[in-house]
């Protein structure tokens, strides 16, 4: 499973309180499933639920959510087309601590899927990127600011090749 890491990357390098506290943010992948066809392949598809926390932010939480929303465009954007998934597929929870920090939980449901192929004598797997509509925003590299301040910045996430 890449999408874990790939989002906690995302993350980091967008968000400079957790790029600079990066034991803030921590990564679960809770109810997985593997699901295959019983077909002759071996292909199956990863289906669980990331649980993303944030502990101890002080920021604002548009500074954590833009960004994963541009992830989630690129890595599982049947979140935001699918009028079901829309509804259920990406939840939140928030611990106020104090005046000034919250715990932050964001669950998202995500699936990757596994192509295994037999070549030969050997099988090859390969992790396919989603298909991609084109993006409301294609450039390369985003700033957020809410007024003058700003929040995060980022690149435009891409598939691992």
């Amino acid at each position: 499973m890449f999408k874990p890491d790939s989002l906690k990357a995302h993350l980091m390098a967008a968000n400079p309180d957790l790029r600079q506290n990066p034991d803030k943010l921590l990564i679960f992948a809770d109810e997985g499933n593997v699901v295959a066809t019983g077909t002759g392949s071996l292909s199956f598809e990863y289906r669980y639920k990331l649980n993303l926390i944030v502990t101890d932010y002080a920021g604002a939480p548009d500074a954590v959510m833009v960004p994963l929303l541009a992830w989630i465009t690129i890595h599982q954007n049947d979140l935001l087309n699918n009028p079901e998934l829309r509804r259920t597929g990406i939840g939140f929870d928030v611990d106020f601590n104090n005046h000034e920090t919250v715990d932050l939980s964001i669950k998202l449901d995500l699936t990757e899927r596994v192509v295994v192929k037999r070549n030969g004598g050997r099988l090859d797997i390969r992790h396919p990127p989603e298909s991609q509509p084109t993006p409301g925003y294609i450039d390369e590299f985003w700033t957020l600011y809410q007024g003058e301040s700003l929040l995060a910045e980022w690149h435009t996430p891409i598939h691992p090749a």
